[in-house]
């Protein structure tokens, strides 16, 4: 299924194409986006997200941008520069986002980095200006790169919890959707509990229903009947409740953006979840890509939370569902503090934040 992609000439292109996760579970429709305003738009009213989906969809609306202004005149290449800004400050919390922006962008520069560097080459013959196809080959090389990253971490997540949970089929709890509608092939946090499930070693899981826009609800519900795993829906504010009296083994999220001290930034609801599982002695793991970790970003305390806006709350379906006008907090995330995390797993490693370090540290070997 085509989650985030690139359309050619050949299918009305240049364009970037994205299932709309909007539409979900009741639909399944792709855009076909031909404007960089149109991919800016996606990103902003959740069409693609996911912390990886979106820098994926960042680097192809730079390669969309490439296309549509040229990279031939220095005017031109501002022009994408420009584009490539407003696409990376669209979402502020999700790092993944602008990383996708600038592994792009880094063409017009003569810096892309290795990944794509054959593509790149033959697409921009030495001494050229960069060339559109060039652009779009770092893109492609930012897409293919996220089935090996998340095999890699999901697996390390999977064999970590199995070693320190029972030595049982084990009943997991998530939050948000951290499967390949977010994160591309094999998901991050999802993609852990699925091979916990092919394994042989998952029970149940619990799926919170997770704001905004019920992502849980209809996404990982929708993920997790496809895959065949026996699964209940969790009324959000009863996530502490299920933890606390005794019906999860381990709790499973992603990340937005990870502080160098090892705060997370995760969809709304993680916070008090972590506080649960710390305070029933479960795990509390975290998987995301290594690129997720802001060495930028000293602690928690310095992410912009994205706020989102009244109308998600106030109606449901179009019908209001409270007084008109009525003022409305709606973080899309919060932060959950480096003390409550028992992992941090990536494609590179497993590790524990240090309490006084100012950057992770290697995760102590489970007991």
């Amino acid at each position: 299924m085509r989650i985030v992609d690139w359309a050619d000439e050949t299918e009305g292109g240049p364009a970037v194409v994205l299932l709309d996760q909007r539409a979900l579970p009741q639909r399944t429709e792709h855009l076909h986006l031909t404007t960089v305003d149109g991919v800016i738009d996606a990103v902003r009213s959740l069409a693609v997200r996911g912390a990886p989906s979106l820098g994926i969809t960042g680097a192809f609306g730079v390669a969309l941008a490439a296309h549509r202004h040229g990279t031939g005149t220095p005017g031109a290449r501002a022009a994408v520069r420009a584009d490539a800004e407003r696409i990376a400050t669209a979402r502020p919390t999700a790092v993944p986002l602008s990383i996708g922006v600038r592994r792009a962008l880094a063409v017009l520069d003569g810096s892309a980095d290795s990944t794509a560097s054959t593509a790149s080459t033959d697409s921009a013959p030495t001494g050229s200006a960069p060339t559109p196809a060039a652009v779009l080959a770092v893109a492609r090389a930012v897409a293919a790169e996220a089935a090996a990253v998340n095999a890699a971490a999901t697996r390390r997540a999977a064999d970590l919890v199995r070693a320190r949970c029972p030595e049982r089929p084990l009943r997991a709890l998530t939050v948000c959707n951290t499967g390949p509608l977010a994160a591309g092939p094999g998901g991050t946090a999802l993609g852990a509990i699925l091979t916990l499930h092919a394994d042989g070693a998952l029970a149940e899981v619990l799926a919170c229903e997770t704001r905004p826009l019920l992502q849980g609800a209809r996404l990982t519900v929708w993920e997790l009947e496809r895959a065949g795993v026996p699964h209940r829906l969790c009324v959000d504010s009863a996530g502490p409740a299920a933890i606390a009296t005794g019906l999860v083994d381990v709790v499973f999220a992603g990340a937005d953006r990870i502080a160098a001290n090892g705060d997370v930034a995760n969809k709304i609801g993680t916070y008090m979840l972590a506080c649960a599982a710390a305070r029933s002695g479960i795990p509390f793991v975290v998987v995301a890509p290594e690129e997720t970790i802001d060495p930028h970003t000293p602690t928690g305390g310095d992410i912009v939370v994205e706020q989102r806006g009244a109308d998600e709350v106030r109606e449901h379906g179009g019908t209001l569902m409270t007084l008109p006008g009525t003022p409305v907090y709606n973080p899309a995330f919060d932060v959950t503090p480096h003390e409550l995390v028992t992992a941090i797993v990536t494609e590179h490693r497993a590790w524990s934040p240090a309490p006084s370090a100012s950057a992770p540290r290697s995760a102590a070997p489970p007991r």
